[in-house]
């Protein structure tokens, strides 16, 4: 392909690309293929004379389009959202044109300076302190890493390094291996699993505080741990807070817990990977009070700032930590300007891409009242379809709804929620994911396309109603036995069921060889004297007997399900 064919199938692929995200919501969201489908539509190996675009292209829609996930389908609910705009768009497209690797000044000024610059931009939006700030008399700044979860492990790595130092310097006889094994870093129980990830990268026990009833960590459960892992003999050394958790956005308390954590020498982390980005809305910046006592925090402007994947930021107070803990300099990466910013040694890998294109274009395009306009819509969407969950008397809220996320379930049993769940994904119009809260299946409604309007909120909901109504009414009629035991058929109940059956069934058998009404008669009499066997036994005789299933409808119209359906 010469710059001829380039222009024109480049002009052809951004029309391709526009078609697909007009039209986005016309496609199925979640995708109805099994494991291994895409192997059998292509050759098992790459062919050896090259192949026309237009084969390519044609391959798109026989062999990819079946098996995408539709993230940015109105109708996507699921997790979070990873954001996109079409000024990021362009600007990828530019970043992988320069393909610039940059992992010092001298790899590309332009890729290192304008990084710390969108940085700093995008912490004056948060009203970050200057300490985090690089074009300031601070000594912190900013970075972009490639997710959340690489930040949180460059904070702990950090923060394991400058702990050995601090501690060798007082007692050089101690080994860095003795060392790490007494050391113990802390997070929310509601905490991503990225956390608990990075403790197992970075070789030390991590432990989970309990949460209140809102899911936040409160400064009175951190202290307590403290204190008891303290007389042990560990060393606490890092916590990580939320702010924003995945399952239900709660945000622990850092005016409490910051304070607690800067008195006791440990690095206090702050992982607000979706909730950040409403944090340039002042009605929101107060869920970052408390900033000050970080030692370092991250959010990902490609989850709801409209940045398209990859671009998380992080900022640390002392960007000295962070560099001390990294840095490893050969004379093949030394240049005359050493001095001027190598953000490589901020990070995992040594590579980085010119991801900070994107936050210019996007900055620019949008401007701050644009952004907050986008995040201002979301949340007002979410509102929308809370209130809708309360207005039905069947469903309840699970957790607050502070930004652009619903947690709400059916009233009853979990296995209740996990049967709505399945039928709602199954039947391919929207997309959910669970929770667990408290101990309740709990279903989450996240709002995520920059295309999701208010009509495709109701039409959701609408869905999720009608499928509630079916599930509710079926259990009503008994045809879904099985989630009438949450907690199983216990071997009670079980020898009790045989015992009855050997004794009640052998004179169902005698009227049986009379009559075979009377036979189902004698059954039902039977189940009615246990509200538990009725159930599990009614479909089967439904199944078996289905001209005789009116005296069985008696039955299980008798035995409403008051124990999974609460009034």
């Amino acid at each position: 392909m010469d710059a001829a064919e380039f222009r024109r199938r480049g002009k052809e692929m951004v029309d391709y690309v526009a078609d697909y995200l007009e039209n986005i919501e016309k496609r199925q969201v979640y995708p109805d293929v099994e494991p291994g489908y895409l192997r059998s539509l292509i050759p098992e190996e790459a062919p050896l004379e090259a192949e026309s675009y237009e084969d390519v292209v044609k391959d798109i829609e026989r062999v990819i389009m079946p098996g995408v996930t539709h993230w940015h389908s109105p109708y996507f609910y699921a997790y979070f959202p990873t954001a996109h705009s079409f000024p990021s768009l362009l600007a990828d497209m530019l970043c992988g044109a320069i393909g610039c690797i940059g992992f010092s000044w001298a790899a590309s000024p332009a890729c290192t300076e304008l990084e710390t610059v969108m940085l700093d931009w995008l912490g004056k939006m948060l009203k970050l302190p200057e300490d985090f700030l690089a074009g300031t008399e601070g000594s912190g700044g900013g970075v972009i890493q490639g997710t959340a979860s690489e930040a949180t492990l460059i904070a702990l790595l950090a923060a394991r390094s400058k702990i050995i130092k601090l501690i060798q310097t007082d007692h050089p006889d101690r080994s860095e291996t003795d060392i790490i094994s007494k050391l113990v870093a802390y997070s929310s129980d509601q905490a991503h699993s990225s956390v608990e990830r990075a403790g197992l990268i970075g070789g030390v026990r991590m432990k989970k505080i309990p949460t209140d009833s809102k899911f936040s960590v409160r400064g009175a459960a951190l202290q307590k741990v403290l204190e008891e892992d303290r007389a042990a003999g560990l060393i606490p050394f890092f916590f990580c807070a939320t702010l924003g958790t995945t399952p239900s956005c709660a945000f622990d308390c850092i005016t409490e817990l910051g304070p607690i954590c800067n008195a006791e020498k440990i690095w206090m982390h702050i992982d607000a990977a979706y909730a950040g980005s409403a944090f340039i809305c002042p009605e929101f910046r107060p869920l970052l009070n408390g900033i000050e006592f970080a030692d370092s925090f991250n959010f990902n402007p490609h989850k709801w700032l409209l940045v398209n994947f990859d671009c998380s930021a992080m900022w640390v107070k002392k960007r000295s930590d962070i560099i001390g803990a990294f840095k490893i300099e050969p004379l093949y990466l030394k240049h005359d300007h050493q001095e001027s910013g190598n953000q490589s040694h901020w990070q995992i890998p040594l590579g980085r891409r010119f991801r900070s294109l994107k936050m210019w274009f996007v900055f620019r395009m949008y401007g701050l009242k644009g952004l907050q306009a986008y995040i201002r819509k979301h949340v007002g969407l979410a509102k929308e379809f809370e209130s809708l969950v309360k207005a039905d008397q069947r469903f309840e809220i699970s957790a607050d709804v502070v930004l652009g996320l619903v947690c709400f379930r059916l009233k009853g049993s979990n296995e209740l929620n996990e049967i709505l769940l399945k039928r709602i994904n199954s039947a391919r119009k929207i997309h959910l994911v669970p929770c667990q809260l408290a101990g309740k299946f709990v279903l989450r409604f996240a709002v995520c396309a920059r295309t999701t309007e208010s009509r495709h909120v109701r039409e959701a909901w609408s869905h999720i109603s009608h499928l509630a109504s079916e599930l509710l009414q079926e259990l009503q009629m008994g045809d879904l036995y099985y989630v009438c035991c949450p907690h199983g058929l216990t071997f009670t109940l079980l020898l009790q069921f045989f015992l009855l059956f050997i004794v009640k069934m052998y004179v169902c058998i005698v009227f049986y060889l009379f009559h075979f009404h009377s036979f189902v008669h004698s059954c039902c009499i039977f189940m009615k004297q246990n509200q538990i066997l009725s159930i599990i036994s009614l479909s089967f005789l439904k199944a078996l007997f289905l001209t005789q299933h009116s005296c069985c409808d008696e039955i299980s119209h008798q035995h409403s399900l008051t124990a999974i359906v609460p009034k």
